[in-house]
């Protein structure tokens, strides 16, 4: 990673600041005026976020202020057991840059709009406080120069995300999401835990510069424990990065306030699995076989989450799933060895995606809870903002040209294609999700904007959440200038955010990742083959054609493709039951497992046996103390003499002893 530097940058400030404002909200709180509660809340990631811009103009090229990579140990030797010693050490280099920059940016957005959208919340300053853990654990991860301290802050977000949906934790279903999004990511923490101690055994060490250099020495290690640590690290991956077979949590998430979802699908948690495989790469780079795993697991996630979202009526389980596929999209990067493209999907995502999120609470909040897209319509005028500001999201997300999303997507298709015949394969999945995922925004789009207003007259209680108010419905409303003001920066980062070009953010990120070939569409790529961007590009216009014919055109058509194809809708509809399979295969026997052969051999035989003993000699040991303790003074004088009679008896063994030694020593002595 460098030497440490000379000039301090104060990365220890970047985590320090949002975890000030946990402490402050969440110990005094309570007792704060809610405009103290909000200075609080975003002065701390506000700061944050100028201490990184700070960083980044010192270390910019051609600043000369600071190189990259560096490095600051704030505490010295944090372990030192044996062999292993652990540094508690930040280190900064260009992807580090990147991931601050977006986390603490579109982390501090979330935090402006959410002063408007949670402002009438009982729990205030708790929901702050927690977003301010959420923002130090997750900025402790990418800071994180080895993988122990990256593991604080991998459970930190696996913390913080358990508050944050389970917010609302007198309402059972968000009670019970938190509870799934925790022990579903604890499954994949193990495969991050056995991987480390691989790791450790291996190299001794679990510095990332240091296995580096370690794997630098050795040019013809490859595949064997590579492969099995590789392994290890994409199961904890899929858990925290919601993809097959550990994406279950992230559906159910959707429980959490909108913000929350914004926060966590967008710019924190949700990424970490993508930035871990890219912060490990010169692993996964030894090992094919754990590649070409992450590449079929990104697209078949990608393609299965768009099938899903095909169907989904909640606005925001719609958005959930297309961040499950997206999330795929880039493991598929990873797994072509794209890890630049990955990098620049994962940004430009967590502009649109932060961008839909939100706005779709600003929907959610004109219509006092609603969040049924089939009781909608007829919002463009009356959320001309929403409106337009959504507008570009979708968009975005569809991949059509100039908008953000189009240069990051295409720039995986584009890596994917040229790995031979199973990247081909893979492309081709690629693009049939791109076009499934034009087909469902658009979708969402003409459902909530279009045609004639649906809303009922007293939207349904259980659409909504807690604190929005769905007693009576009230006139549809534009929301307040706090929360319309981020979806504005977020539209402008969605329309302008994939402009550099893969050329400059791939060379920017070069000497961490890697080159990076250059897609026909980007300065400097002239010689590439023009069709890949120009199928992309239409895959997605056809995707908006499909959906104007089906939503605005012929809306009528939707019943009757769903009523030709009942089992498919169903499939789709349930999610493909795999909820449901998971319960009768793991859930259930674990639970009879816990209720019949714990509950029983357990219980019965071992806790309630070890009671029994425990209480039975307890129970004698007091009844002999009862008689000791008597109060008759015939009594202490007898235990007296007995006690008198045992020491006089232990020291004349003694005595005899000692002198039959002496006695021995001086027989050996003749």
């Amino acid at each position: 990673m460098g030497t440490m530097n000379a000039t301090p940058l104060y990365l220890w400030l970047i985590p320090a600041l949002p975890f000030a404002g946990f402490l402050i909200n969440g110990f005094l709180g309570r007792r704060l005026p809610k405009a103290l509660i909000s200075a609080v809340a975003l002065g701390a990631p506000l700061a944050a976020f100028l201490v990184v811009i700070r960083a980044a103009l010192m270390v910019w090229p051609g600043s000369g202020s600071v190189a990259l990579p560096c490095a600051e140990n704030f505490a010295g030797s944090w372990i030192l057991a044996g062999m292993l010693h652990v540094d508690f050490t930040f280190a900064l280099d260009q992807l580090t840059l990147i991931m601050l920059l977006v986390i603490t940016g579109v982390g501090f957005l979330i935090h402006i709009y959410s002063v408007g959208y949670m402002a009438h919340e009982d729990g205030y300053w708790r929901y702050f406080s927690y977003l301010n853990l959420f923002l130090f654990f997750m900025t402790v991860l990418v800071l994180a120069e080895n993988y122990l301290l990256m593991f604080v802050g991998w459970e930190g977000v696996g913390l913080a995300s358990y508050l944050l949906i389970g917010f609302y934790f007198d309402k059972t279903s968000a009670a019970n999401a938190g509870r799934k999004a925790f022990v579903v990511n604890r499954i994949g923490d193990f495969g991050f835990l056995l991987g480390m101690f691989l790791i450790l055994a291996q190299f001794g060490s679990l510095s990332f510069s240091q296995m580096g250099t370690s794997l630098a020495n050795v040019p013809g290690m490859h595949g064997g424990i590579l492969t099995a640590i590789c392994i290890c690290l994409v199961l904890g991956a899929t858990g925290k990065s919601a993809q097959i077979p550990l994406y279950i949590w992230l559906p159910d998430a959707m429980e959490g306030p909108t913000p929350v979802s914004a926060l966590i699908h967008a710019a924190t948690m949700v990424t970490a699995g993508v930035y871990m495989i890219a912060r490990t790469h010169f692993l996964f780079d030894r090992s094919p076989m754990a590649l070409a795993i992450v590449a079929i697991i990104g697209a078949a996630t990608a393609f299965f989450a768009a099938t899903v979202a095909l169907v989904q009526t909640d606005i925001k389980r719609v958005l959930a799933y297309s961040t499950i596929s997206q999330l795929g999209y880039m493991f598929l990067g990873c797994g072509v060895a794209a890890y630049s493209a990955a990098i620049f999907h994962l940004m430009t995502h967590a502009f649109f995606k932060a961008l839909l999120f939100l706005a779709a609470g600003s929907v959610i909040h004109g219509l006092s809870g609603q969040q049924d897209m089939r009781k909608m319509g007829g919002l463009r005028k009356k959320l001309p903002v929403t409106f337009w500001t959504m507008t570009a999201g979708v968009i975005a997300i569809a991949g059509i040209f100039p908008f953000a999303g189009f240069f990051s997507k295409d720039a995986i298709l584009y890596e994917a294609f040229q790995h031979g015949t199973p990247g081909k394969v893979l492309w081709f999945v690629g693009v049939v999700t791109a076009l499934l995922t034009s087909f469902y925004m658009f979708r969402l789009w003409y459902l909530t904007f279009f045609g004639e207003s649906r809303a009922d007259t007293h939207p349904a209680a259980q659409h909504a959440e807690p604190g929005q108010g769905v007693e009576h419905a009230h006139e549809v409303h534009e929301s307040p200038r706090v929360m319309l003001a981020p979806l504005a920066v977020l539209a402008v980062l969605s329309l302008l955010g994939g402009w550099m070009g893969m050329d400059r953010f791939g060379g920017f990120l070069a000497p961490v990742l890697g080159p990076v070939t250059v897609p026909a569409h980007e300065p400097g790529g002239a010689s590439r083959d023009w069709g890949l961007s120009v199928v992309a590009v239409v895959t997605a216009v056809l995707g908006w054609f499909l959906a104007d014919l089906f939503y605005r055109r012929k809306p009528d058509r939707p019943m009757a493709v769903q009523a030709s194809m009942p089992g498919v809708y169903t499939l789709l509809e349930n999610k493909y039951a795999v909820d449901e399979m998971y319960g009768m295969t793991i859930v259930q026997p674990l639970i009879l497992f816990s209720r019949y052969v714990l509950g029983g051999f357990g219980e019965v035989g071992i806790i309630r046996g070890s009671t029994w003993v425990l209480g039975g000699a307890a129970t004698l040991s007091g009844e002999f103390v009862r008689r000791w303790q008597a109060g008759n003074l015939r009594s202490y004088a007898g235990w007296l003499a007995v006690g008198v009679a045992v020491l006089l008896i232990f020291a004349a063994s003694y005595a005899l002893g000692a002198s039959g030694t002496m006695i021995h020593l001086n027989w050996g002595g003749h």
